[in-house]
């Protein structure tokens, strides 16, 4: 079970019933539910966390045992769409209830997703699962909300046999469910298998009832882990639909020598509900003329911290890195780098005495540098942004050098992004993207 989906038990329906009534004949049976464009259901996910982990102190000293805690629970409805290619999963969904808390030690951490950009889109291409909004860019605590629950399309199929089953066999889960439900980038050893307990008539309704079990030792995000997984599922035989999904799970943290560095237990409930048609937001009439495949645009990410007073947008190549005092920077996997400085409105520097202060850095790191030339006007009134940018040479490494001075009435910022000259190219439009969206939120003192 995923060490990072916090949330709160939901207890089913057709949890509060006697698995008992009348025993339908143990014929073989099959089990079935078909993710064809149009489908959609109403999901509700809770999860509920709880134990310690052993977070690194200063250096020299012993890792400290902290304890965990943590509570989520989203509601949401979700409506298959068409591929873009082949293989891939697309649905599209809209949030109506995101409860998301965490406590670390004395660190609580607590996300959500804004009304703005509830609708989102998700596509699972390659083994990798990515959201996005075609109504605004999201955040990244937004995106781990929606990255730590399970992609139905994939886990449901993955869970059920590939052909018809009787009472007490068992068949392995697929590796696309086991990744969705352990998060697992890498398995070891171990597998997760199903056995169909039973068929029995609730309500009327013949209603299978599975049990979900395995051990997998892998690596995730959290580095090295072992899982235990212990589960139990419901699928409804007349509508052809997993109704329900609860998994206790154990999740063992362990060092490069296998021992184990943390211990998280938690428990995994999903309520799904077919529909017989989708919302209005997620209708063929709300989604016509909408922007329902990846763009360079709709994919952009937005930070915007409000006691630094700085928000930006920026592509998903790139990821924040250190925030300290009024300074916060990006970086790239091909090793760029974009530093942002807030600054009061009385000392955000000039475009000439800013090309002043870099051409003194750039003597004194005796680097070789090219002309800056006249700075370009990229935004006016009320909000100001210079542009200016040089090749230089710092001993065998070419690098171009791109800045940017942005003046508010409450304050402003100066942006200076290195780049390796042979990416210099592919990156220009990303950082000029960044540097234009630049704002200042606040007052800078």
């Amino acid at each position: 079970m995923r060490a990072d989906t916090p949330g709160r038990t939901v207890i089913p329906v057709l949890a509060l019933l006697v698995w008992a009534g009348t025993s339908t004949a143990q014929d073989a049976v099959r089990l079935v539910e078909k993710f064809d464009p149009g489908h959609t259901s109403k999901v509700e996910v809770s999860v509920r966390l709880t134990g310690k982990l052993a977070v690194p102190g200063p250096k020299g000293k012993a890792a400290e045992v902290v304890p965990l805690t943590g509570a989520s629970r989203v509601t949401y409805e979700e409506r298959v769409l068409p591929a873009d290619a082949a293989g891939d999963l697309k649905a599209v969904r809209a949030y109506r209830e995101v409860e998301f808390a965490r406590r670390l030690g004395e660190v609580a951490q607590d996300a959500g997703i804004r009304p703005s950009v509830r609708r989102m889109v998700v596509v699972k291409s390659d083994g990798r699962r990515a959201p996005f909004s075609p109504d605004g860019p999201l955040t990244w605590g937004e995106i781990d909300v929606v990255r730590t629950d399970v992609f139905n399309p994939s886990v449901v199929p993955g869970l059920l046999p590939p052909g018809a089953v009787r009472k007490g066999q068992t068949w392995r889960a697929s590796a696309a469910a086991v990744a969705e439900l352990t998060d697992m980038e890498k398995v070891d050893e171990g597998e997760v298998t199903v056995e169909l307990v039973g068929v029995t008539e609730v309500g009327g309704r013949r209603v299978a009832r599975l049990k979900v079990s395995g051990t997998i030792k892998g690596v995730n995000e959290d580095g090295p882990n072992r899982q235990v997984l212990d589960g139990t599922a419901y699928f409804d035989l007349d509508a052809g639909f997993l109704t329900y999904l609860s998994i206790k799970g154990t999740h063992e943290l362990l060092d490069g020598s296998g021992n184990t560095t943390g211990r998280i237990e938690g428990q995994f409930a999903m309520t799904r509900t077919p529909l017989a048609k989708p919302p209005a937001d997620l209708a063929d009439a709300a989604l016509a003329g909408v922007e329902l495949k990846p763009t360079a645009e709709n994919t952009l990410l937005l930070y915007d911290d409000g006691r630094l007073g700085v928000r930006f947008l920026y592509p998903r190549g790139w990821r924040v890195g250190a925030v300290q005092g009024k300074q916060v920077t990006l970086d790239h996997a091909r090793g760029s780098g974009i530093l942002i400085t807030a600054e009061p409105a009385g000392k955000v520097p000039a475009a000439a005495d800013y090309q002043k202060e870099i051409a003194a850095f750039l003597q004194k790191e005796k680097a070789v540098a090219g002309e800056f030339g006249k700075a370009v006007r990229a935004r006016d009134e009320p909000v100001q942004l210079d542009r200016f940018g040089l090749n230089a040479t710092f001993g065998k490494d070419a690098v171009r050098l791109e800045y940017a001075v942005l003046k508010q009435a409450d304050g402003g910022a100066t942006a200076a992004a290195r780049v390796p000259a042979a990416d210099a190219a592919a990156l220009k439009d990303e950082i000029e993207r960044v540097f234009r969206s630049l704002a200042v939120t606040k007052k800078i003192e």
